[in-house]
C-alpha cells in the first residue's frame, strides 16, 4: 500500500487542521492506520490509531483534541485546539491487520512522506 499525507500548514494556537492520508494499492480496509509525529530533535511519537475494526485510540497528550477516522481509501486526523507543542512533522502509517505494538513506530510497515504542522503562539 502507498500512503500520501496532506493537510499540514501553519495555524495559530487554538486553531484546527485536518490531515488526510490517502492510500492506493491494496485493499486499504484490511490495514490498520496510525498517525505519528516527530518534532525537531525528538523521536517519532504515537498520536492516534484506528484498527480495521474501527476501534480508535489516541495519545494522552492529544486526548480530547484530536480524533482519527477513516473512509474507504482515506484516513483522517482532525486536530482541534492546537497548541505550539503540537508543532511537528506528522506521518501516517499502515499495517496489514492489527498489532498490539501500534504505539511503537517499529510496529508499522508502511509510511507516508510526512506533512508539516506548525502552531504559532
Amino acid at each position: 500500500v502507498q500512503l500520501q499525507a496532506s493537510g499540514g500548514g501553519l495555524v495559530q494556537a487554538g486553531g484546527s487542521l485536518r490531515l488526510s492520508c490517502a492510500a492506493s494499492g491494496h485493499a486499504f480496509r484490511s490495514y490498520s492506520v496510525g498517525w505519528f509525529r516527530q518534532a525537531p530533535g525528538k523521536g517519532r511519537e504515537f498520536v492516534a490509531h484506528i484498527h480495521t475494526s474501527g476501534t480508535t485510540s489516541v495519545a494522552d497528550s492529544v486526548k480530547g483534541r484530536f480524533s482519527i477516522s477513516r473512509s474507504r481509501n482515506t484516513a483522517s486526523l482532525q486536530m482541534d485546539s492546537l497548541k505550539p507543542e503540537d508543532t511537528a512533522v506528522y506521518y501516517c502509517a499502515a499495517q496489514l491487520g492489527g498489532s498490539d505494538r501500534f504505539q511503537d513506530p517499529n510496529g508499522w510497515g508502511y509510511w507516508g512522506q510526512g506533512t508539516q504542522v506548525t502552531v504559532s503562539s
